[in-house]
């Protein structure tokens, strides 16, 4: 499957290039305090899109009219004329829609329900259905009028990169020649009290693989891939989801199996699968949540499968953990990293401080920067509540393949 265009918004910026550029200078710049404040009052760092880099409310049907789909809109206006082209030559019912989400129109609902709380009624125009997991993939599908496959998938933090190996298995099922395919998810009440309330947010930055990490930051996107069986309909930069692994360790709801299993064998799959081993991968970005538990199990993880010496980041510390789009705006980064072919990579953003009970892994920082020439394949993983475990490889392709 070839990712022949990307439109991508969250807190690295609002279009790839400046996304990619800020990734690689290490930019926090979207990183700053929540204006919904939890139930306590207090408010969190959050990873935030300025509302200028998003369509306006009143541009989007009263049906769709939600935060997240402001966000889809404006990753889907990057692709647009993509998808225009791709649907002259394949048809619109030839072109699928699969979006990985976890929040939905949730804020929206909230809204609502602190209305009906004082009026002890819904607000006029609100509609249950912008809460159905359904609603981005509708949305997006109605906004790209196209009418093949439409679903979403909902997996907590790997959905959107289970949305991927999704797109991938509907291309070679031959039951669509084109999928629009990524994650969006949005800043919302219930997630931020959600992860308060299991004590695994951070008390600032997060601070992935450091020994002073004290959990996560949440943050908010949409990143969108518009995925082909092959790249002759429309100018491609050559990269492909090569390889992906999966796994269900089912060992806790919300804690990773301490050791990695789980997480070691979606890794040791994918890059079976992509035909490679872990001295080929070019650069890692690692899921890096910044909590005790998924740094330790993660590091172990890299260092079993044989690539503790691949330069890797997390990237959560400059988007924030975006949740269901997590999967698809890091393999985004991915995707950046291979197509710019200069060696640069995402930066590891945190305080320097080494935990020395951590597995030692290559994290790419400041302090060790220099870039390298030639990568080739790249590793993104995404780890979910219930040991739901996705790797994704993506490689250039290479001439006459």
């Amino acid at each position: 499957m070839q990712l022949i265009n990307l439109g991508i918004v969250c807190a690295l910026g609002a279009h790839a290039e400046q996304v990619w550029e800020n990734a690689v200078r290490g930019s926090q710049t979207g990183m700053q305090p929540c204006p919904l404040a939890i139930n306590q009052g207090e408010s969190q760092i959050a990873g935030q899109v300025h509302d200028a880099d998003l369509p306006p409310l009143s541009d989007l049907a009263p049906t769709m009219a939600t935060r997240n789909n402001q966000l889809a809109a404006a990753a889907y206006a990057q692709i647009a004329a993509t998808i225009t082209e791709l649907k002259q030559h394949h048809g619109a019912e030839r072109i699928a829609v699969i979006i990985g989400s976890s929040t939905s129109g949730i804020r929206e609902g909230e809204v609502a329900l602190t209305h009906y709380q004082t009026h002890h009624q819904l607000p006029q125009g609100f509609i249950y259905g912008m809460q159905e997991m359904y609603s981005p993939a509708q949305f997006i599908a109605d906004l790209a009028g196209v009418s093949g496959p439409s679903y979403s998938i909902s997996t907590a933090c790997s959905s959107s990169a289970r949305a991927l190996m999704s797109a991938r298995a509907l291309l070679r099922a031959d039951l669509a020649d084109v999928v629009i395919v990524g994650g969006v998810d949005s800043l919302c009440r219930l997630t931020l009290n959600g992860f308060r309330a299991l004590e695994s947010t951070s008390s600032s930055y997060c601070q992935p693989f450091s020994r002073n990490r004290d959990g996560i930051t949440i943050g908010e996107g949409a990143a969108l891939f518009v995925a082909t069986k092959d790249s002759a309909s429309a100018t491609a930069f050559n990269i492909e989801l090569a390889g992906a692994g999966h796994s269900s360790d089912a060992y806790h709801m919300t804690a990773p199996e301490p050791h990695g299993r789980g997480a070691i064998a979606a890794i040791t799959a994918a890059l079976e699968d992509a035909n490679i081993s872990a001295a080929q991968l070019g650069y890692i970005n690692l899921h890096g949540t910044g909590t005790r538990l998924n740094d330790a199990m993660e590091s172990n993880a890299i260092t079993t499968v044989g690539a503790a010496h691949v330069p890797a980041s997390s990237t959560k510390a400059m988007t924030g953990h975006t949740l269901g789009a997590a999967g698809a705006i890091e393999a985004a980064l991915c995707w950046l990293t291979l197509r710019h072919d200069q060696g640069q990579r995402p930066l590891h953003v945190w305080d320097g401080q080494v935990d020395p009970e951590l597995a030692p892994i290559s994290l790419y920082h400041r302090q060790n920067m220099a870039p390298t020439s030639d990568i080739q394949h790249c590793l993104s993983n995404s780890f979910a509540f219930g040991g739901n475990n996705v790797a994704l490889v993506f490689s250039k392709i290479q001439n006459g393949e």
